[in-house]
């Protein structure tokens, strides 16, 4: 394998970074879409954009997207992991070239349906292809690199619309669309070099390339063993079924997912997903030009920049987020980070609803800029790197790849939803998108503070053989007695001592 000729570098760094270097894109075009939709050369090719109509150009790609990844889990499993994510972006490559080439909005918006159908495929496949081959104690480490690639492609577009804004006509908004094409394109091409999860491997009874693999991957020597010792046959696609069937086995994999002893945790996951979204991170990356305009910042150019430092802002957080992500937990970044995302939000939405925001003078108009800036580094070093981590880590293997999509499908449907709605919601209210998000914020983060457990540092197989001992231990069954409403103990259950890895306070 051409990867373990790197001197130095183990092949799971490796094969970690160029499997997340497909997220890229997905960073780029949240980066691009809002610029590239406000700029004055968009406008001459297409017309005058209703805040309606503009809503449903930027999310036009969700939807899409949210339907596939329903599928994606399935095809990961049936036809392996890095298989699909350069089929993912191979489409979402395809897609990027029709917008690029377009000359009516409906040949724009087909183009951004295909690049939602690839970004669904491969997206929620990365994660669960990095997470499959990390070693288990800088886990959330690796997993977090999915997430600064997306934000340093978020970077990359925000500049780049800036950079091409200068131009005169149509090359303007074409060119960072074809970059998107470009760059797509090689990342399909890389995956031929990534090696295939041996969890995978194991469960479709291939133990000797899995062997291989795991010698390969440079873990360590308690890690292979335990890898080793995972019998396989748990996941339930047959690698002979034709591809129309594996699609129908669909609903059963999502009956299982929802179905004793994994339902809480599918349910859970795929609020956390949801609620990511209904926090209005999407709603700031994709309208920050529009917000910041709002706020005061009037120029084209000016709103551009001020975007752009905005997703700067994010990146530089990211880094030390991304290495401390095993320092400090998923649940406390989660409570941490709600608290302050919640404020943040009421701050912003409490000015607007005071009419002390200004567009040409007044200090409560830098308070909205800087919360602006602050609310995107808060999310992007909590809620961006822990929810996907615990996402992936909660989840049995059996069911990981289709909750683990169902979880990345909630995640795109919330997203239509603020990425339609905003520019409505901005156009006709100052502050009603801040408040609304700001009560998503805090629901989220009373429910995660009731459910949520602690992940970091544990083997995936430890995180699952905890769960099942807790499931098949019979404890003390207390029953509420009809007379007097008072709990009295069943005397035919003798009290058992059970010692959790999991608290079991905030197990799902």
């Amino acid at each position: 394998m051409l990867l373990n000729r790197i001197r130095g570098v183990p092949l799971w760094l490796s094969a970690s970074v160029i499997s997340a270097l497909n997220a890229f894109v997905f960073g780029m075009d949240t980066g691009t879409i809002g610029s590239v939709t406000t700029m004055s050369s968009f406008r001459n090719t297409f017309g005058e954009l209703h805040p309606t109509v503009h809503g449903l150009v930027v999310s036009s790609i969700l939807l899409p997207g949210a339907i596939t990844a329903l599928i994606a889990g399935v095809l990961a499993d049936h036809y392996g992991r890095t298989r699909m994510i350069a089929i993912g972006s191979t489409i979402f490559g395809i897609g990027a070239t029709l917008e690029t080439s377009a000359h009516w909005l409906a040949m724009f918006i087909v183009g951004r349906v295909m690049k939602g159908v690839g970004e669904g495929i491969f997206l929620s496949t990365v994660y669960v292809h990095v997470c499959e081959i990390s070693p288990a104690r800088i886990r959330g480490v690796m997993t977090s690199v999915v997430q600064f690639l997306i934000t340093l492609g978020l970077v990359f577009g925000y500049f780049m619309c800036y950079g091409t804004s200068r131009y005169e006509e149509s090359l303007s908004w074409r060119l960072p669309i074809a970059i998107q094409a470009f760059i797509a394109f090689s990342n399909a091409a890389a995956c031929s070099l990534l090696p295939q999860s041996p969890r995978w491997l194991q469960a479709r009874g291939r133990p000797a390339e899995a062997k291989r693999i795991i010698g390969q991957l440079g873990l360590e020597d308690a890690e292979q063993m335990e890898l080793l010792s995972q019998s396989g046959g748990t996941l339930s696609h047959s690698p002979n079924l034709p591809f129309w069937q594996s699609l129908k086995m669909t609903g059963r994999d999502f009956r299982e997912a929802f179905a004793a002893p994994s339902r809480g945790r599918t349910i859970f996951g795929c609020f956390l997903m949801a609620m990511q979204q209904f926090s209005g991170i999407d709603g700031v990356l994709y309208y920050a030009p529009i917000l910041l305009q709002q706020a005061g910042i009037s120029s084209e150019n000016a709103t551009f920049l001020a975007s752009g430092v905005s997703a700067l802002v994010i990146m530089v957080v990211t880094i030390p987020a991304t290495l401390l992500a095993d320092s400090w937990g998923r649940r406390t970044s989660t409570l941490v980070g709600g608290v302050l995302i919640s404020t943040l939000m009421l701050i912003m939405g409490s000015l607007y609803a005071a009419g002390e925001v200004h567009a040409n003078d007044g200090a409560a108009r830098w308070v909205v800029i800087v919360c602006i800036y602050l609310f995107a580094g808060v999310f992007s070093a909590t809620w961006a790197i822990g929810f996907r981590a615990f996402l992936i880590e909660s989840l049995p293997r059996k069911t990981r790849s289709s909750a683990a999509s169902l979880g990345q499908s909630c995640n795109w449907l919330a997203n239509f939803v603020v990425a339609l709605t905003t520019p409505v919601f901005v156009s006709t209210s100052t502050y009603g998108a801040y408040f609304f998000f700001a009560s998503c914020s805090i629901l989220c983060t009373v429910v995660s503070a009731i459910y949520m457990f602690e992940t970091r540092g544990h083997t995936l197989e430890h995180i699952e053989q905890s769960y099942s001992e807790k499931q098949g231990i019979s404890t003390s069954i207390w029953e509420l007695s009809a007379k007097g409403f008072g709990l009295r103990k069943n005397e035919s259950s003798a009290p058992t001592v059970v010692v959790h890895t999991l608290d079991p306070r905030t197990a799902v």
